[in-house]
């Protein structure tokens, strides 16, 4: 009974200490801003007005009127591994356009692909302008956690 009673104290050290080491390895993950739901953009067919998008959407993050009417949706994803500091997992931006008749005329779903941004809806990588300067500025803002 003595070398099982002498096991005992070590054993219950053992399990402490691996205790300690696996509490201090998670993993949390953070959503900020728009969450976009499920099936949320199929809602919004091209020439609705925007009220519907409103409706849909909620209150965008952030309205442009430079070239047209466009409504910001902004979210990013997040991780933090215990003491690390967080790192931005993923970054969104929902775009719609409205015409001058304040129908919807485009949506997009920018995000970062190889790092650029990239259309999720059509595809493509926008190249110049005001649009691109004004999403560069978003993600590395909203990207520097």
């Amino acid at each position: 009974m003595g070398a099982r009673a002498s096991a005992r104290p070590f054993a219950v050290a053992a399990t402490l200490a691996l205790g300690l080491l696996l509490g201090g390895c998670f993993t949390q993950n953070y959503q900020r801003g728009y969450v976009l739901a499920d099936g949320a953009l199929e809602q919004i067919p091209l020439g609705a007005p925007q009220e519907q998008v409103l409706i849909s959407l909620g209150t965008p993050s952030t309205v442009a009127t430079v070239s047209g009417e466009v409504f910001y949706y902004i979210s990013s994803k997040t991780e933090q591994t215990s003491f690390l500091p967080e790192k931005v997992v993923d970054q969104r931006v929902v775009a719609v356009y409205f015409d001058k008749n304040r129908r919807v005329e485009r949506l997009a779903n920018y995000g970062l692909r190889d790092g650029k941004i990239f259309d999720f809806i059509g595809r493509t990588t926008p190249t110049s302008g005001q649009e691109l300067t004004y999403l560069t500025y978003v993600f590395k803002v909203f990207g520097s956690k």
